[in-house]
């Protein structure tokens, strides 16, 4: 993606969150940029950093990244190193919003402006760059039900599989899924937290559809642990099941036009990356930017599948042909 394209679509998201248009300094050149992520020990979070690497390169800055493999202290130090280099901007993908506290301070006092990405932190930040979860499960749960009317079927029972036990991410995706099925006469059976892992996912389906034989629809907290529960309602010769997921992995959407897949919403974060460099680039330009950033989404069902490019691991996000839901 061009930055001009990532500007101007910055700028739409200015303009969706209520922020005045960008104005402000000429642009700043040669920005040295830290980013300190949470782990690599997922593809969604490997690709978020090679959009941030690639979008950096593209405008020539540096982008200095560390990697906290999930340990807070880890990434305490690593937000302290960065500070001690003298970054421009701050980058954070935080493993524990309450832990590094005393990272968000320390910059703070080091007049360093902290722009959070996909997790959030309570204060002392300038922009958080992410999705609206709830949004994403709400419009899935809005697909699921559409899937369901136009099957004929009403007081379906639905099996939703949990990412991780007091989750923001999951708690929204959710409350969101839940906000889409009130009043429709559909039950949902709360199922167990798979952490988001498809091999967990197989194990709990696998003792959900025993106790519930009569299952229409799993809806899981994201497409990794909706193919699991797929994988095994085919080996049970469950066709009849629908599926949906959130996240646009690419083989949710490669399952969609000859099979029961009928929903995800788009997450992609290669974009998430490249929207978050520009975010950083704007706030050093001293333009107004908004609090939160949200970097859209947009729903996939069969209806559409054939319009989203998803060549890599994840689909692509593109307003320009999509829109954002």
């Amino acid at each position: 993606m061009s930055l001009r394209k990532a500007a101007l679509r910055l700028g739409v998201f200015a303009i969706a969150c209520g922020a005045v248009a960008f104005s402000g300094q000429a642009d700043a050149k040669g920005l040295k940029i830290g980013f300190s992520q949470v782990t690599l020990q997922s593809p969604f979070y490997v690709q978020l950093r090679d959009g941030a690497i690639a979008a950096a390169k593209a405008g020539g800055d540096e982008l200095i990244f560390l990697d906290a493999n999930g340990d807070v202290s880890k990434q305490n130090n690593d937000i302290q190193d960065l500070i001690t280099q003298k970054v421009d901007v701050l980058i954070i993908n935080p493993a524990n919003a309450d832990a590094v506290e005393p990272s968000l301070e320390a910059a703070e006092q080091a007049h360093i402006p902290v722009v959070t990405v996909d997790r959030s932190v309570k204060d002392k930040f300038t922009a958080h760059v992410g999705r609206d979860n709830k949004k994403m499960g709400f419009i899935v749960g809005q697909a699921v039900e559409s899937a369901l009317k136009a099957a004929g079927k009403s007081k379906a029972k639905i099996i939703e599989i949990q990412g991780d036990a007091g989750g923001a991410v999951m708690m929204d995706r959710r409350d969101g899924f839940h906000d889409a099925m009130k009043d429709s006469g559909n039950v949902i059976v709360e199922g167990p937290y798979a952490e988001y892992i498809r091999a967990n996912a197989v194990t709990a389906m696998q003792d959900l559809l025993q106790a519930n034989p009569d299952v229409n629809v799993v809806y899981a907290h994201n497409d990794d642990m909706a193919l699991g529960a797929l994988q095994v309602l085919k080996e049970a010769g469950r066709n009849d099941v629908m599926v949906a997921g959130v996240d646009g992995l690419s083989e949710a959407l490669d399952a969609m036009p000859n099979g029961n897949y009928v929903a995800t919403a788009l997450n992609d974060p290669q974009y998430l990356g490249d929207v978050t460099i520009q975010v950083a680039r704007a706030i050093k330009d001293g333009k107004k930017v908004p609090t939160f950033v949200d970097a859209g989404t947009a729903l996939v069902t069969k209806a559409n599948v054939g319009d989203v490019k998803h060549t890599g691991l994840f689909a692509e996000y593109r307003p320009d042909v999509l829109g954002s839901n």
